[in-house]
């Protein structure tokens, strides 16, 4: 009995054998089928995620491209609209000069001031006894010159206030910028709570605004009538924020930070060329200062220079040579930074 059992649990589990034997050689070459087709779906599957990826890292590479050429395209048309602005500015017009000097003088006012300056100046050396030929000289450095160099001395002078207070004002707006405000918040506070000249100078920005000016072209005009380079850079550095993007607070950061460096090196040469600058007044003063002693010990001795052609003649070519001296030293200690 143990045997029969034996025999038939073999016989049955070599018929099973040969059955999955049979069903595996019948199954055989649809699994083969099944395997090679998850094959290649997972091959299908890697390709098109690295055509995606591939296609990704090229779409991000045209964008940084189309970004980059955005950007050289905008700094070449600032580039080229301020060459435009300095071709202008290196000769503006008498009326641009009046509103960089801040003065609201029109240009009819200031012909007919210049006239009245030029007949002052000669009316008064004619009482004192010039001689006849300087009167001439006299109504044109009169109605040509001194008003023309009074509204450059205001130009200058409006300008450094300015770049004293500019970098305060850029601080007020990057703080504004982190803080959530737009920049035309900030541009509007400065032009009501800052001290002038930069207050009048955005107060235009905001007018211009108003007008349906963009802001930055409006802050592009400030170099109209402020003619300082720091003013062109705030134009560029709004100009390229809102054609390329990117951090408006931390590009105005580093256009105050750059400006105060800027403000600190001139205050640097200022004071190493003092020496220099002492010694030119010295120089320049000790002319006057020895005609002044010999007429007190020995008057006889330089009065015919003021009483003769000769002296006359004398006087005016040491003026001439005194001035080429004084105005060459001028250039050698003035240091532009």
């Amino acid at each position: 009995m143990f045997g029969f059992d034996t025999t038939l649990l073999v016989f049955i589990l070599l018929a099973g054998m040969s059955a999955g034997a049979v069903a595996y050689a019948f199954m055989f070459n649809s699994i083969s089928n099944e395997r090679k087709a998850g094959r290649r779906l997972e091959s299908v599957k890697q390709a098109q995620t690295d055509r995606a990826a591939v296609k990704a890292a090229r779409d991000r590479v045209n964008e940084a491209t189309k970004r980059r050429k955005s950007i050289q395209d905008s700094l070449k048309d600032l580039d080229q609209k301020q060459k435009d602005r300095d071709s202008r500015m290196r000769k503006p017009p008498l009326k641009l000069q009046l509103r960089q000097a801040g003065m609201s003088v029109s240009v009819e006012r200031f012909h007919i001031i210049s006239v009245i300056c030029g007949l002052v100046l000669t009316a008064v050396l004619f009482i004192v006894g010039a001689p006849l030929l300087v009167l001439p000289a006299a109504l044109l450095v009169g109605g040509l010159g001194l008003p023309r160099w009074f509204v450059i001395f205001k130009r200058q002078r409006r300008v450094k206030a300015f770049l004293n207070e500019f970098p305060n004002a850029l601080d007020v707006i990057v703080r504004a910028v982190k803080s959530g405000l737009p920049i035309n918040d900030g541009i509007r506070l400065i032009a009501s709570e800052s001290q002038e000249p930069v207050k009048t100078e955005f107060r235009r920005i905001v007018e211009s605004q108003q007008l349906g000016i963009s802001t930055p072209e409006a802050c592009m005009r400030m170099s109209e009538t402020m003619p300082c380079p720091e003013a062109a850079f705030f134009g560029i550095v709004v100009q390229i924020q809102s054609q390329a993007g990117g951090n408006l607070s931390e590009a105005l950061a580093n256009l105050s930070r750059v400006l105060r460096n800027r403000k600190k090196m001139k205050a640097k040469v200022q004071a190493l060329s003092m020496e220099a600058k002492a010694s030119a007044v010295i120089i320049g003063a000790l002319p006057f200062i020895v005609a002044f002693l010999v007429y007190l010990t020995s008057p006889s001795y330089i009065i015919p220079l003021f009483t003769t052609s000769i002296g006359h003649l004398i006087l005016g070519a040491s003026g001439i040579w005194m001035l080429s001296g004084i105005l060459m030293m001028r250039k050698m200690i003035n240091f532009e930074v």
